[in-house]
């Protein structure tokens, strides 16, 4: 153990032990009362308790903040062993935008969902695009975890990737995939937007 570790180790006290033992057991309990969606005091709220506590407001803020981003602090699976693709061929055309799921890329600890939404670039103007960042995120249900891992775009294109966990089962069909629009990165304010596909199994 470093000197530095070891100097911590020895700072902390076994009363702090058991209240910070106390606030872990209560954030699992938050966890699960909130199932999985933690909401956020109000200003109203934290200023209340930052007088109460006689604690900073801001440190409240960054508090929750932090409890409520749960989710971005998940272990992330990074593909690796890849053994296929399987072909989808999916589409789904939304007002004028056009989504496909061309395949999805099997590997031995996950699968890779790529989403393309093609529409026409005549009227698109880079300024739009460089302002109108909207997020989506992929739903399958359990036991799937579903994670953006980022994408790029142009005008009259966009192309988004999914890291999902465990991996999908090689037949596909029946099986149903919900893309969600956000306004914001940490998906709590949906757009209202939803673009399902019901797979079929496509001999590979």
């Amino acid at each position: 153990m470093k000197k530095d570790a070891i100097e911590r180790s020895s700072q902390y006290e076994k009363e702090l032990f058991e209240i910070d033992e106390q606030i872990c057991a209560l954030l699992k309990q938050r966890k699960d009362l909130s199932s999985d969606h933690s909401g956020f005091p109000t200003d109203k709220v934290l200023s209340k308790w930052a007088q109460k506590y006689n604690l900073y407001e801001d440190y409240l803020s960054s508090l929750f903040g932090t409890v409520k981003m749960h989710d971005f602090f998940k272990p992330r699976v990074e593909p690796n062993g890849f053994r296929k693709h399987l072909s989808v061929l999916k589409s789904v055309e939304v007002g004028e935008r056009f989504y496909t799921v061309t395949y999805i890329r099997q590997y031995e600890n996950a699968s890779v969902v790529h989403l393309n939404i093609d529409w026409d670039d005549r009227n698109d103007r880079l300024i739009d695009l460089q302002l109108n960042h909207n997020n989506i995120a992929l739903y399958i249900g359990k036991p799937y975890d579903c994670r953006s891992d980022g994408g790029a775009g142009s005008k009259g294109n966009s192309m988004h990737n999914f890291i999902v966990s465990p991996p999908l089962p090689d037949d596909i069909s029946g099986m149903t995939l919900v893309f969600r629009e956000y306004s914001d990165f940490i998906n709590e304010n949906p757009t209202g937007l939803d673009i399902i596909m019901h797979l079929e199994q496509i001999n590979n």
